[in-house]
């Protein structure tokens, strides 16, 4: 899987955002490829310094469904958007996505000890 993620920095007006916020999910939602979404509202830095308030990840079936979408009419909609509406103080990034569950990881864990 191939995950973009949109960090908002503090400094942008959540009102004004979170106002235009349905404009741009119904851009971003047209796009294909777009498997899932989430959102992290983040409301304590427990170590560091954090210039964070949300972090909003769109999940892809792989890199190049991630471009494709990207490149795409909803795709540059979405883009002009979020520029819009953070006045262009946003991070946009994109990265390859591994996740597992601790079941299954005890369970690989447990496998390899019997060995």
């Amino acid at each position: 899987m191939y995950q973009l993620l949109i960090l908002i920095p503090i400094t942008v007006n959540i009102t004004s955002f979170d106002e235009g916020w349905p404009d741009f999910l119904e851009a971003a939602e047209s796009m294909d490829g777009l498997i899932r979404e989430s959102v992290n509202r983040i409301d304590r830095c427990i170590y560091g310094q954090n210039n964070i308030r949300r972090i909003y990840s769109f999940t892809f079936q792989d890199k190049s469904s991630f471009e494709e979408a990207l490149l795409s009419p909803p795709g540059e909609k979405a883009g002009s958007i979020i520029h819009t509406l953070t006045g262009g103080d946003v991070i946009l990034l994109g990265g390859s996505l591994q996740e597992d569950t601790l079941d299954r990881i005890q369970y690989w864990e447990e496998k390899n000890e019997d060995s």
